[in-house]
Protein backbone atom coordinates (compact mmCIF):
# COMPACT_ATOMS: atom_id res chain seq x y z
CA UNK A 1 0.00 0.00 0.00
CA UNK A 2 2.77 2.43 0.95
CA UNK A 3 4.71 1.86 -2.25
CA UNK A 4 1.59 2.30 -4.34
CA UNK A 5 0.43 5.49 -2.60
CA UNK A 6 3.87 7.12 -2.74
CA UNK A 7 4.09 6.53 -6.50
CA UNK A 8 1.86 9.51 -7.18
CA UNK A 9 2.93 13.16 -7.22
CA UNK A 10 2.87 15.37 -4.14
CA UNK A 11 1.85 12.62 -1.73
CA UNK A 12 2.47 13.17 1.95
CA UNK A 13 2.58 10.29 4.41
CA UNK A 14 1.72 10.70 8.09
CA UNK A 15 1.12 8.40 11.03
CA UNK A 16 -1.29 9.25 13.82
CA UNK A 17 -3.71 7.38 16.02
CA UNK A 18 -2.62 3.97 14.79
CA UNK A 19 -3.21 4.84 11.13
CA UNK A 20 -0.91 5.70 8.27
CA UNK A 21 -2.51 8.29 6.02
CA UNK A 22 -1.70 9.47 2.52
CA UNK A 23 -2.75 12.88 1.30
CA UNK A 24 -2.28 15.08 -1.74
CA UNK A 25 -2.05 18.81 -1.05
CA UNK A 26 -3.59 18.33 2.37
CA UNK A 27 -6.49 16.13 1.26
CA UNK A 28 -6.43 12.56 2.53
CA UNK A 29 -7.11 9.99 -0.18
CA UNK A 30 -6.01 6.74 1.49
CA UNK A 31 -5.12 5.27 4.86
CA UNK A 32 -4.23 1.98 6.48
CA UNK A 33 -5.18 1.14 10.05
CA UNK A 34 -2.87 -0.77 12.38
CA UNK A 35 -5.10 -3.85 11.93
CA UNK A 36 -4.52 -3.78 8.15
CA UNK A 37 -7.74 -2.18 6.91
CA UNK A 38 -7.29 0.03 3.86
CA UNK A 39 -9.59 3.04 3.56
CA UNK A 40 -9.95 4.87 0.26
CA UNK A 41 -11.81 8.08 -0.55
CA UNK A 42 -13.58 7.33 -3.84
CA UNK A 43 -16.34 8.82 -5.99
CA UNK A 44 -19.70 7.05 -5.48
CA UNK A 45 -19.59 5.02 -8.70
CA UNK A 46 -16.06 3.76 -7.99
CA UNK A 47 -16.96 2.95 -4.39
CA UNK A 48 -19.93 0.89 -5.63
CA UNK A 49 -17.70 -1.09 -8.02
CA UNK A 50 -15.09 -1.65 -5.31
CA UNK A 51 -17.73 -2.85 -2.84
CA UNK A 52 -19.11 -5.26 -5.45
CA UNK A 53 -15.64 -6.62 -6.27
CA UNK A 54 -14.59 -7.30 -2.67
CA UNK A 55 -17.00 -9.33 -0.50
CA UNK A 56 -15.30 -8.25 2.76
CA UNK A 57 -15.47 -4.54 1.89
CA UNK A 58 -17.69 -2.03 3.64
CA UNK A 59 -18.67 1.54 2.81
CA UNK A 60 -16.42 4.22 4.30
CA UNK A 61 -18.77 6.68 6.01
CA UNK A 62 -17.99 10.16 7.37
CA UNK A 63 -20.66 12.32 9.04
CA UNK A 64 -23.38 9.92 7.89
CA UNK A 65 -22.31 10.14 4.24
CA UNK A 66 -20.52 7.49 2.18
CA UNK A 67 -17.16 8.83 1.03
CA UNK A 68 -15.45 5.67 -0.17
CA UNK A 69 -14.76 2.10 0.77
CA UNK A 70 -12.74 0.08 3.27
CA UNK A 71 -11.57 -3.52 3.30
CA UNK A 72 -8.83 -5.70 4.73
CA UNK A 73 -5.69 -5.03 2.73
CA UNK A 74 -5.05 -8.78 2.46
CA UNK A 75 -8.36 -9.18 0.57
CA UNK A 76 -7.48 -6.74 -2.24
CA UNK A 77 -5.57 -7.97 -5.29
CA UNK A 78 -2.42 -5.93 -6.00
CA UNK A 79 -3.52 -4.67 -9.42
CA UNK A 80 -6.97 -3.80 -8.09
CA UNK A 81 -5.35 -1.94 -5.18
CA UNK A 82 -3.19 0.04 -7.62
CA UNK A 83 -6.26 1.04 -9.64
CA UNK A 84 -8.24 1.99 -6.52
CA UNK A 85 -5.41 4.07 -5.04
CA UNK A 86 -4.91 5.86 -8.36
CA UNK A 87 -8.65 6.61 -8.52
CA UNK A 88 -8.64 7.86 -4.92
CA UNK A 89 -5.61 10.08 -5.60
CA UNK A 90 -7.21 11.54 -8.75
CA UNK A 91 -10.47 12.08 -6.84
CA UNK A 92 -8.76 14.14 -4.13
CA UNK A 93 -5.98 15.85 -6.12
CA UNK A 94 -6.46 19.32 -7.60
CA UNK A 95 -7.85 19.18 -11.15
CA UNK A 96 -4.63 20.20 -12.93
CA UNK A 97 -2.56 17.67 -11.00
CA UNK A 98 -5.13 14.92 -11.67
CA UNK A 99 -5.20 15.90 -15.36
CA UNK A 100 -1.42 15.49 -15.55
CA UNK A 101 -1.79 11.89 -14.33
CA UNK A 102 -4.55 11.23 -16.85
CA UNK A 103 -2.26 12.52 -19.61
CA UNK A 104 0.52 10.21 -18.41
CA UNK A 105 -1.81 7.20 -18.30
CA UNK A 106 -3.06 7.89 -21.81
CA UNK A 107 0.40 8.65 -23.24
CA UNK A 108 3.08 7.81 -20.72
CA UNK A 109 6.03 9.40 -22.54
CA UNK A 110 5.90 13.19 -22.09
CA UNK A 111 7.28 15.55 -24.74
CA UNK A 112 11.05 15.89 -24.46
CA UNK A 113 11.48 12.54 -22.72
CA UNK A 114 14.21 10.19 -23.88
CA UNK A 115 12.99 7.17 -21.90
CA UNK A 116 13.20 4.02 -24.03
CA UNK A 117 9.89 2.50 -25.13
CA UNK A 118 11.30 -0.98 -24.45
CA UNK A 119 10.78 -0.57 -20.69
CA UNK A 120 7.02 -0.85 -21.13
CA UNK A 121 4.07 1.40 -20.35
CA UNK A 122 3.83 0.48 -16.66
CA UNK A 123 7.50 1.27 -16.03
CA UNK A 124 7.29 4.48 -18.05
CA UNK A 125 4.24 5.56 -16.07
CA UNK A 126 5.97 4.78 -12.78
CA UNK A 127 9.09 6.75 -13.74
CA UNK A 128 7.09 9.75 -14.97
CA UNK A 129 4.90 9.72 -11.84
CA UNK A 130 8.11 9.77 -9.78
CA UNK A 131 9.33 12.81 -11.75
CA UNK A 132 11.92 10.86 -13.76
CA UNK A 133 11.27 11.85 -17.38
CA UNK A 134 14.81 11.75 -18.78
CA UNK A 135 17.67 9.26 -18.76
CA UNK A 136 19.86 11.83 -16.98
CA UNK A 137 17.34 11.84 -14.12
CA UNK A 138 17.16 8.03 -14.09
CA UNK A 139 20.97 7.91 -13.79
CA UNK A 140 20.70 9.62 -10.39
CA UNK A 141 18.81 6.64 -8.94
CA UNK A 142 20.03 3.23 -7.84
CA UNK A 143 18.61 0.00 -9.21
CA UNK A 144 16.93 -0.54 -5.82
CA UNK A 145 15.30 2.92 -6.06
CA UNK A 146 13.95 2.09 -9.51
CA UNK A 147 12.72 -1.38 -8.51
CA UNK A 148 10.86 0.17 -5.56
CA UNK A 149 8.58 1.99 -8.02
CA UNK A 150 5.35 0.09 -8.69
CA UNK A 151 5.55 -0.97 -12.34
CA UNK A 152 9.34 -1.07 -12.67
CA UNK A 153 10.70 -4.59 -12.78
CA UNK A 154 14.08 -6.22 -13.47
CA UNK A 155 13.54 -6.15 -17.26
CA UNK A 156 12.90 -2.39 -17.23
CA UNK A 157 16.03 -1.82 -15.12
CA UNK A 158 18.11 -3.92 -17.57
CA UNK A 159 16.77 -1.93 -20.55
CA UNK A 160 17.41 1.36 -18.76
CA UNK A 161 20.96 0.29 -17.81
CA UNK A 162 21.72 -0.71 -21.43
CA UNK A 163 20.29 2.55 -22.79
CA UNK A 164 22.23 4.58 -20.22
CA UNK A 165 25.42 2.71 -21.15
CA UNK A 166 24.90 3.70 -24.80
CA UNK A 167 24.94 7.33 -23.63
CA UNK A 168 28.00 6.79 -21.45
CA UNK A 169 25.93 6.89 -18.27
CA UNK A 170 25.07 4.32 -15.62
CA UNK A 171 22.50 3.74 -12.91
CA UNK A 172 23.71 5.26 -9.63
CA UNK A 173 25.73 2.86 -7.50
CA UNK A 174 24.10 1.38 -4.43
CA UNK A 175 24.90 2.99 -1.09
CA UNK A 176 28.01 1.33 0.33
CA UNK A 177 27.36 -0.79 3.37
CA UNK A 178 28.89 0.39 6.62
CA UNK A 179 31.91 -1.89 7.17
CA UNK A 180 31.58 -1.53 10.95
CA UNK A 181 28.37 -3.61 10.78
CA UNK A 182 29.67 -6.20 8.32
CA UNK A 183 31.32 -8.88 10.47
CA UNK A 184 31.13 -11.88 8.30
Amino acid sequence: MRRTALTFQEVEEATAGGRTTYSVRGKEFASVTKDGTVRLRLPDAEAERALAACPTAEPLVRAGRRVGFQAPLADIDGQHLWSLVMTAWKHRAPRRLAASLTAVVESPVPPGSDLPTGIGRAATRALVNAGLTTLDQVATRTAADLLALHGVGPKAVRVLAATLAEKGLDIAPAEPRDARWDHG
